[in-house]
């Protein structure tokens, strides 16, 4: 089932938020307070007193802990950390080590205002996002203006955006031009000029132009509202390593309560220690083994790494898709639009018979001026980019594949492929330059007038300016390349080499781009996909991780992808890859320390007794805070 996003502005001034906050800090604080009155009362011989005062600092410092800790071992039948920890300052407390415990409830309690902090800076991506959208449109009607609710605009709405201000909603220009700041959308640091027809995003911020805006997507179905649900599915989906380590943590905390157990009981009679002695090495070894830093060494890297990546653009569906982009060893590219603009151009202009470059474009945009095709409208825009005044066509047909037809002040003309012009002979040359033309990855148009060729067009795709580098970026990472795609191998092996791709795969259908992805892991291993179309669909979902454009790409390329590129910025997917090693990494880095740490502790513990409870609480908790500390590295 389908998602809606509500988008809400946070509230000022004091709030149940505002406790959940800080909460924990001023809980942690009374009972640093009461632990200070205990030492207070104890000094001035009140052992009364002071016990009241600690076990107000108990209550008030473990409270929480405790109810968590319950409603998992009832609720869920696990054993978790916090039961643990209160557990072990309890038991020092039976024994007479009241400020040890009390000690132990704080600095367990610091920890957890720590954790909740450093964690709020994860969230701070989604918080930041969901200001973006005023909470209220201009709305245009009956030629008059009046505000209304953004959930209230719908498709098809007029609404204005003055200058400086916020675009309340997706839509299309219909009036004005500005230059529009997108980075809150696209990650793109520079404005982007919009005018009459062009797509604006809710969020973005409006230049020095008014404009008009037409509506085309009701509030919860916004490019700003898909990119806040998908941050926070990203945030509740655990990766691999995530979830072993939480079936890890259920099983090793039985294991840490009955080796604690047996430490209790044991000792007296295998080394002659004191029961006192005894019961309190087993308290601090409950402190001390507990996987709380282990724990805490996943999830804040990988929810740093998705905010991080959501900044610059780069949407991620989860941590799972963070861990397997890491691995990518090949990066296979569709085409059109992903590869190349997805908008042809013009290339080459070569007119016969004595007719000007700038006559055979007006003569061929006039004709192509009533056609919907991709060809024709790259004609029609070389032609307006050049100021060439236009006329309309008479007659004009359409043959399906090959081309066009028409007349022009009562001369006939023929546009298209070579096969539309079978009743006019063309020499040898012509087609020999236009087979060195298709060499190059261009379409060549032929065009003729009364029976008599007058010239050729080119026409391509032009490759995105980045794709060289991202593809010798990819490559000195040790990744492969690679094109799938369904033009002709002309084409492709063309396209290929302008952007220094190796392995060109070409007239693919989109079932065999999916046997081509398959190849490709079979032989190198996991995979990335990278397409912005209907026909990648099927290659996007078979890919170890499916890379879409998020701007030009169609939203069936954006549902099955794992990753979307905001801005179509392929520069981004080096980037992705890189975030995701860098991820990697830390973690590993994290859970080796962690480990060592625990191990050290419990080696100290038993080795000559050299710890005490609140040293072990603090080297304990004192590793956890440093875990997710470590994680928040990614943030940068």
């Amino acid at each position: 089932m389908e998602q809606t996003v509500i988008l809400t502005q946070p509230k000022k001034g004091l709030s149940f938020g505002n406790w959940e906050r800080h909460g924990a800090a001023i809980v942690t604080g009374l009972s640093l307070l009461f632990i200070g009155l205990a030492w207070w009362a104890g000094k001035n011989e009140m052992k009364g007193l002071a016990i009241a005062f600690f076990i107000l600092a108990y209550v008030i410092g473990g409270y929480q802990k405790a109810k968590e800790g319950l409603e998992t071992l009832f609720k869920e039948k696990q054993l978790d950390v916090d039961l643990l920890m209160v557990v072990a300052a309890i038991g020092a407390a039976s024994i007479g080590y009241w400020m040890d415990g009390a000690i132990l409830i704080f600095i367990f309690s610091l920890s957890g205002a720590l954790e909740g902090y450093t964690m709020e800076r994860t969230n701070k991506a989604i918080q930041s996002i969901m200001k973006l959208r005023p909470e209220e449109a201009v709305l245009f009607e009956n030629g008059t203006e009046r505000k209304v609710k953004v959930e209230d605009l719908k498709k098809g709405d007029i609404i204005v955006v003055r200058p400086g201000e916020r675009i309340a909603a997706d839509g299309i220009v219909i009036d004005g031009y500005s230059a529009i700041n997108q980075a809150s959308i696209t990650g793109e640091a520079i404005p982007v000029d919009k005018t009459k027809g062009d797509e604006v995003f809710s969020g973005t911020i409006n230049g020095q132009g008014a404009l008009q805006i037409e509506v085309s997507k009701p509030a919860e179905e916004t490019m700003l509202a898909k990119i806040i649900h998908l941050v926070q599915e990203a945030q509740n989906e655990k990766p691999p390593t995530q979830l072993f380590v939480e079936r890890f943590e259920g099983g090793y905390a039985k294991f840490v309560v009955v080796t604690a157990i047996l430490l209790m009981t044991l000792p007296p009679f295998l080394i002659n220690w004191t029961w006192s002695e005894t019961i309190y090495r087993a308290m601090i070894f409950l402190v001390v083994a507990s996987p709380c830093a282990l724990v805490s060494s996943i999830m804040p890297a990988f929810l740093s790494a998705i905010s991080n990546a959501a900044r610059k653009g780069v949407l991620l569906k989860g941590g799972v898709h963070l861990e397997n982009v890491s691995d990518v060893k090949v990066v296979a590219f569709d085409k059109t639009g992903t590869l190349t603009s997805g908008k042809p151009k013009v290339m080459d202009i070569l007119p016969l018979n004595n007719i000007t470059e700038i006559e055979l474009l007006r003569l061929a945009a006039s004709i192509e001026t009533l056609s919907q095709h991709p060809i024709a409208k790259a004609i029609v825009q070389s032609a307006n980019e050049k100021n060439i005044p236009l006329e309309r066509p008479k007659g004009l047909q359409a043959i399906n594949g090959l081309g066009v037809h028409g007349s022009l002040n009562g001369v006939e003309y023929k546009i298209g492929k070579p096969e539309i012009l079978e009743d006019i002979t063309i020499s040898k040359e012509h087609l020999q330059k236009a087979a060195e033309l298709e060499e190059q990855g261009k379409t060549v148009i032929f065009i003729a007038a009364n029976r008599q060729l007058i010239g050729l067009l080119s026409i391509q795709d032009t490759i995105r300016p980045q794709a060289k580098k991202v593809m010798d970026d990819l490559k000195a990472m040790g990744i492969k390349v690679a094109l799938l795609t369904g033009d002709s191998k002309t084409t492709g092996n063309a396209i290929g080499k302008q952007a220094g791709i190796d392995e060109v795969y070409a007239e693919l259908l989109p079932e065999q781009k999916v046997e081509a992805v398959k190849m490709l892991e079979s032989k190198y291993g996991k995979v990335a996909m990278v397409g912005d179309g209907v026909n990648d669909a099927p290659a996007l979902a078979t890919a170890s991780v499916g890379i879409a454009m998020g701007s030009g790409g169609t939203d069936v390329a954006m549902e099955t992808a794992d990753i979307i590129l905001m801005a179509d910025n392929i520069e981004n997917i080096p980037f992705a890859i890189s975030l995701g090693r860098r991820t990697n990494r830390v973690v590993k880095q994290n859970v080796v320390f962690a480990i060592a740490v625990a191990l050290t502790l419990i080696t100290l513990n038993f080795i000559g007794g050299i710890i005490d409870l609140p040293s072990g609480v603090v080297g304990h908790e004192g590793s956890t805070v440093l875990v997710i500390l470590s994680g928040l590295r990614l943030l940068r």
